[in-house]
C-alpha cells in the first residue's frame, strides 16, 4: 500500500472508531484486514478510503465503509455462524463477513455474472477460504438450497422484509437490510424468535435497490 493510501486508511478507521465506539471494535478490526483497494475499480483505487460508496460496474456499488460496519455490527456475530449476504458486488462485505467467522461460513449470492467472477477474484486473491459467491438463480431470492442461516445481510434496498429470506433464517436468527423506497431506505435490524419478528431502526440509508421475488421488479424486463 502506497503511503497516501496508508494515511486515508489511518484517517477513515479513526473517523470510523468515532463514530461507532467501542462496542463495534471487532467489525472495525475485521475491516482493517481486508484491503478496501483491492475490491474497487482500478481507477478509483486513490479513494478507497474515502468514507463514500464507489461504482464497481454494471450500476452496483461497493457500500459506503460506515455502513458495512454498521450493517455488520448489527448481526451480533459470535463467530461460528452460517451467513448468507444479499447481492455481493465486488465482495468485499463477504470479506468483511468472513473476517468475523473463522469457525463460520459466508455463502454470498450476486445476479450480475461479470460482479459474480470479480468477487470470486477478489476473495481468492485475498486468501479468503470461507467465503462462497453464487450466481443467484433467475428471480429467486437468497440461497434457499443453502440454508437455513444464522445470519443474513442484505446489501441492496427492498420495499419490505421479504418473506424468502425470513424463510431462509434459524430460529434465533438475525438479519439486517435496508427498507424503503428505491432512492431511500432505513437500515433495519431482523430477529426471528418463537414470537415472531422484533424489527429495530438503525438509521438513514441509501443502497441500490434489490431486484427479485418479493422485492423490486427488474425494471429491464
Amino acid at each position: 500500500m502506497n503511503h497516501e493510501l496508508e494515511i486515508a486508511r489511518s484517517r477513515l478507521f479513526a473517523e470510523l472508531a468515532e463514530s461507532l465506539g467501542e462496542r463495534d471494535g471487532a467489525t472495525l478490526d475485521a475491516m482493517r484486514r481486508v484491503p478496501r483497494e483491492r475490491f474497487v475499480a482500478p481507477e478509483f483505487r486513490t479513494l478507497a478510503y474515502c468514507n463514500i460508496p464507489l461504482a464497481i460496474g454494471h450500476g452496483q456499488t461497493i457500500s459506503q465503509p460506515f455502513m458495512v460496519a454498521k450493517a455488520t455490527a448489527a448481526l451480533d456475530l459470535q463467530g461460528d455462524e452460517d451467513v448468507l449476504e444479499v447481492g455481493a458486488g465486488s465482495g468485499y462485505q463477504a470479506a468483511v463477513l468472513a473476517e468475523l467467522l473463522p469457525f463460520g461460513r459466508v455463502v454470498a449470492v450476486e445476479r450480475i455474472p461479470q460482479l459474480v467472477a470479480m468477487a470470486r477474484r477478489n476473495l481468492n486473491n485475498c486468501g479468503i477460504a470461507n467465503a462462497e459467491i453464487l450466481q443467484s438463480a433467475g428471480e429467486t431470492l437468497g440461497a434457499p438450497d443453502a440454508g437455513p442461516f444464522d445470519a443474513i445481510l442484505v446489501s441492496a434496498g427492498a420495499p419490505g422484509v421479504p418473506h424468502a429470506l425470513i424463510a431462509q433464517l434459524k430460529s434465533g436468527g438475525r438479519m439486517a437490510l435496508p427498507v424503503g423506497d428505491r432512492e431511500r431506505q432505513i437500515l433495519t435490524r431482523v430477529r426471528l424468535t418463537p414470537r415472531g419478528l422484533i424489527t429495530e431502526d438503525l438509521g438513514a440509508c441509501r443502497f441500490v435497490p434489490l431486484l427479485g421475488d418479493g422485492a423490486w421488479p427488474d425494471r429491464r424486463m
